[in-house]
């Protein structure tokens, strides 16, 4: 098998998937990330849902049904791997969810599954398969991986510009000089359009903001993933709550500090023991949207060696969808579980 020479740019948890696939495979895997460290910006922002049950289009709709299994296998391979599998409790919001994978709860079931609520409905949805993890620690762990199968891992160093010869990719410059490549993986998240720009073609992916809320917890006060009309949010540890909230504006009224302390006040009311409940941070994550909300991946139609890799939610698609892109890129195969996200369905 040849070996290829092949750049990853961005180390969040799409570009750490991708380095992690293409490295156990045997390849010259390079991963450059222009912060010291893998997991900043949006995966770092990331509420971290492993949320696959929404209703999707019936052509991406495989994809989002084979991601519990792939998390399944990822931990089967990767032991440190650490996914809290307690589900999702839904209600008071649209039940936008697919049918097959919820179960109905009456109110004692609530009550059993989350006792720290101060009121509870009459019946939620409770999709039980799903899932959340430390966005964080996840990505770092996969560049780790892959570093101990032999990626290199070059951290500070920012993608500037991508060359190519003809019709053919053949490096990136970065902030640390020029790294020769036979393939680039664009995993930028919402920096991807601007590298694509001087060679010549669009990608419609737009930052789409959304404002996550830590907090503090004394001890252990929601069980599942709750998403209500009051709050949506989650234990990330025993110690740590986040909360995740749509961005609005900037305005002194609905800018992300006004909204985060609203919801930090919504969750200190609802739940039990909620007065215990400190404010560690409010912050924006930048989540690099595809102009349909669908991923966009793969080769480009006509420069050769540059494969595209660009998803929301990243977090619920990055390990399937960089196994399948790793196994594109190595063997120079279509595979048909990836034809319809490629870039020409906007043209």
């Amino acid at each position: 098998m040849n070996k290829k020479k092949i750049v990853v740019i961005g180390a969040g948890i799409v570009g750490a998937s991708m380095a992690y696939n293409l490295s156990k495979r045997n390849q010259d895997v390079t991963l450059i990330e222009s912060h010291s460290t893998a997991a900043c910006e949006v995966t770092e922002k990331s509420f971290a849902w492993i949320n696959p049950s929404g209703r999707v289009l019936k052509k991406f709709r495989h994809l989002y049904d084979a991601t519990l299994d792939e998390y399944r296998e990822l931990e089967k391979e990767l032991p440190d791997l650490k996914i809290n599998w307690h589900g999702a409790l839904k209600w008071g919001v649209p039940a936008n969810i697919e049918e097959s994978r919820i179960q109905k709860l009456n109110r004692q079931q609530i009550i059993q599954l989350e006792p720290n609520l101060k009121e509870y409905p009459e019946e939620a949805s409770f999709a039980y398969e799903e899932g959340a993890l430390d966005p964080v620690l996840t990505t770092k762990l996969l560049v780790k991986k892959a570093e101990e199968h032999g990626a290199n891992i070059r951290f500070d160093t920012k993608a500037l510009q991508i060359k190519k010869v003809g019709t053919q990719v053949v490096g990136v410059y970065t902030s640390n000089g020029f790294i020769e490549s036979d393939v680039i993986v664009l995993a930028a998240g919402a920096a991807l359009p601007k590298l694509c720009k001087p060679l010549g073609f669009d990608v419609p992916v737009a930052p789409s903001p959304s404002i996550m809320i830590r907090m503090k917890s004394k001890e252990k006060l929601i069980h599942t993933l709750i998403s209500n009309s009051r709050f949506e949010a989650r234990q990330l540890t025993d110690d740590t709550l986040i909360a995740a909230e749509d961005y609005v504006d900037e305005s002194e009224e609905n800018g992300p500090d006004a909204i985060g302390k609203r919801a930090f006040e919504v969750l200190r009311h609802d739940l039990k023991g909620g007065e215990t409940l400190e404010l560690e941070s409010i912050e924006v994550g930048m989540r690099p949207m595809p102009e349909d909300g669908y991923p966009i991946v793969g080769v480009h139609d006509r420069i050769k060696g540059l494969y595209l890799a660009v998803m929301h939610s990243a977090i619920t698609l990055a390990p399937m969808i960089s196994r399948l892109a790793a196994n594109e890129i190595i063997d120079n195969a279509q595979m048909k579980e990836l034809e319809s996200c490629r870039l020409s369905r906007f043209n």
